[in-house]
């Protein structure tokens, strides 16, 4: 079995691309990786290595969404992790150590506009599903999921 050597750093917008477009905007330009709110200070970008290959990413875009009450609020946007590397738990390692982070900076609530086919992958990483789904053009069904952050640890 082959020795995996994660590690989690916080990363520039730019360097989402590589892992995003592949994932999320395949047959798409690359601009399509770019995403607003991006290059916002209050934006986090973090990714995963193996060795220094990069293989996962996710940001979070400081931005409360209505349907919520809690006061500091991110979004998680353009979470994706190479093909290659999917199905051996490095996106929750990703996810958990972005949890830490958040909760350092006292944030209550993660919500995300996430695909269907990622829906249980979040689930098991403590969201819930809220409302319906909806359509986004050219990229197919989602629904928001949020996942409140225990400040309390």
């Amino acid at each position: 079995m082959k020795k995996h050597n994660y590690n989690v750093k916080q990363i520039q917008a730019v360097d989402t691309y590589t892992v995003r477009h592949p994932v999320l905007r395949k047959g798409k330009p690359i601009e399509s990786c770019i995403f607003d709110g991006d290059d916002l200070e209050t934006t986090l970008h973090f990714g995963i290595y193996n060795a220094e290959e990069l293989i996962g990413v996710c940001s979070f875009l400081k931005n409360n969404n209505p349907k919520f009450s809690e006061l500091k609020q991110y979004q998680l946007r353009g979470m994706a992790v190479l093909k290659s590397q999917q199905g051996l738990g490095v996106g929750n390692i990703l996810l958990e150590y972005c949890d830490n982070i958040l909760k350092e900076e006292k944030t209550d609530l993660i919500w995300c506009n996430a695909r269907e086919v990622a829906v249980n992958f979040y689930k098991r990483n403590g969201y819930r599903v809220i409302g319906d789904s909806f359509n986004i053009t050219g990229i197919g069904p989602h629904f928001v999921m949020k996942k409140q952050l225990d400040l309390s640890d």
